[in-house]
């Protein structure tokens, strides 16, 4: 059986940045007859410290508000090769981007078999205001092909 990780990432105080932490707390409480094998994590801005998340898991399924603020206003899908150069993005100097991260992974030869990233562009990011009514309506469906994901998987 594959063992399927879900993190969301982002900084819940910064509006839409929380998308990814809400969208995976969303997906876990529609998810609880789900199999054992997955794992949903409040990933947040913690950094090096998601190595093992990602390097222990077989499928890795990433919730983050990573999409430029200029692409249109949906959810995004990318898989494996798919994924775009705009991963580098980090909140701070300081913190380990999601790219370096899946570096390091590939480095240690522990890169999960398939990685999946469902994002959207982030339509506010002022401190305190909570998730725009714009990101809010994109959840649903967000959460939804993250169901359709785990399902495929699980399934398998």
């Amino acid at each position: 059986m594959k063992k399927i990780n879900v993190i969301g990432l982002g900084n819940i105080l910064f509006g839409d940045e929380g998308f990814g932490v809400e969208a995976v707390k969303r997906l876990e409480e529609e998810s609880s007859d789900l199999s054992d094998a997955v794992q949903f994590i409040d990933g947040g801005t913690q950094g090096i410290y998601l190595l093992d998340y990602i390097e222990s898991a077989d499928v890795l399924i990433i919730y983050d508000a990573i999409i430029p603020s200029d692409f249109d206003q949906q959810v995004y899908v990318y898989r494996n090769d798919e994924l775009p150069a705009f991963i580098h993005r980090k909140m701070s100097s300081h913190q380990m981007g999601l790219s370096e991260l899946l570096s390091v992974a590939r480095l240690h030869a522990r890169l999960p078999d398939d990685i999946v990233l469902i994002g959207v562009p982030p339509k506010n990011l002022e401190l305190g205001s909570g998730i725009s009514q714009t990101v809010e309506e994109l959840l649903e469906n967000a959460v939804g092909e993250g169901k359709k994901i785990l399902n495929s998987f699980i399934s398998d």
